[in-house]
C-alpha cells in the first residue's frame, strides 16, 4: 500500500488518460452524504468488500485508490490491507479523505 496526497489524486482525477479505481470505504449513509465526485462506495465492513473491489476493478492488477472520512479515520488503512492481502498489486490509500478533499 502507497499513500496519496491530495494533489497526486487530483491530477490522477483529472487525466483522462489514468486507469484507476476510487473506492469510498464508508458505511452507504456516509457516503451519500458527501463523497469524491468519480467514486463509488464499498463499505470495508461488507463481508464480500473485496470480491465487490475486484469485480468494480476488473483485475486485482488496476490500481485502486481507497479512501474514509479523515487523517482521523483508519478505515481506508483497513481496506488497503484487505485488497493487498487479497493479492491486489497497486494498492493507494488516499488518508485525508473526504476532509481533506473537500478542504482544497
Amino acid at each position: 500500500m502507497q499513500p496519496i496526497s491530495h494533489s497526486d489524486l487530483k491530477t490522477m482525477n483529472d487525466a483522462q488518460h489514468q486507469d484507476f479505481v476510487l473506492i469510498n470505504v464508508l458505511p452507504r449513509d456516509t457516503f451519500n452524504k458527501e463523497h469524491i465526485r468519480t467514486s463509488v462506495n464499498v463499505p470495508v465492513s461488507e463481508d464480500d468488500f473485496t470480491s465487490k473491489v475486484e469485480t468494480i476493478a476488473g483485475n486485482k492488477e488496476r490500481k485502486v485508490v481507497v479512501y474514509c472520512a479523515s487523517f482521523d479515520c483508519d478505515a481506508s488503512t483497513k481496506a488497503a490491507k484487505k485488497l493487498e492481502d487479497a493479492g491486489f498489486t497497486q494498492v493507494y490509500d488516499y488518508e485525508g479523505g473526504t476532509k481533506d478533499w473537500f478542504e482544497h
